[in-house]
Parts: structure tokens; sequence; C-alpha cells
């Protein structure tokens, strides 16, 4: 239903890294989350696809490689990667901040290359510069 109504991009976050899922996003699947975005740019290549990621979470940097490879085997186009802000107390930790440098570094390693666009930094968020970006 959605593709049929012909978005103008279809936009799934991923968010964090597998290890990480149950922790950051209760109730959902990694592996789900890949297949979706996978199916919407198989059934539809004319809609760009779109994932955004936080770090700070834990996670190490060869796990975001690995999952920006499993974005793109997935057929996203568009990424967006930045510093997760714990939003309240109840939330989960920040447990390491990256700097400006350090972000964009995980980005332009590896598959970010082959992203039609990748938007990094850590005050990125999933639509920083959306119209920008398609």
């Amino acid at each position: 239903m959605v593709l049929d109504a012909a978005p103008d991009v279809l936009n799934h976050n991923i968010e964090t890294v597998p290890r990480l899922y149950r922790q950051v996003r209760f109730g959902a699947r990694y592996a789900r989350s890949i297949e979706l975005l996978r199916r919407a740019s198989e059934m539809c290549p004319a809609i760009p696809t779109k994932s955004g990621l936080m770090l700070g979470l834990g996670e190490t940097s060869e796990e975001v490689l690995a999952v920006l490879r499993d974005l793109r085997a997935a057929g996203v186009r568009v990424v967006t990667i930045g510093q997760y802000l714990r939003p309240t107390p109840a939330h989960l930790p920040v447990l390491r901040y990256r700097s400006s440098r350090g972000v964009p570094y995980v980005s332009r390693r590896g598959p970010g290359a082959r992203f039609s666009h990748v938007e990094s930094g850590p005050l990125v968020r999933s639509s920083y510069h959306a119209a920008q970006a398609l």
C-alpha cells in the first residue's frame, strides 16, 4: 500500500547494529528491517530507499561498516549517520561521543562510496538535508 502511493522516498531507519538491536529497538528485528528495505527496492526501483543509523550506543566501527554493507546490498541509496543523544534519563545512555571527524570517517570507508548520498555528522538526523539528498 505504501509503495502504491508512490512516495518520493521510502525511509525505514535501521538505527543500530544487529548486536544492539533488541536493546535499542525493542520488539524489532534487524533481519526484518533489512528485508523490508530490500523488498521495497526490488518492488519499486524508481522509488529511492533511505535508512538512518545512530552512533554512540556501544557499536564498533566494524559493526557499522557491516550494517552499511547490508543496507547497500538491500538496495538502500541514501543513508544518514548521526550521534545518538539521550532524550531523557529513562532512555539508553550514550556510551561514546563521536567527534565531528569520527562520524564521517565511518561513512566514507568501504560501502559508503556506493550510496548515492550519505549525510554524516554528530548532529545529523534522519531527515537532515533530505531535499538536497534527493
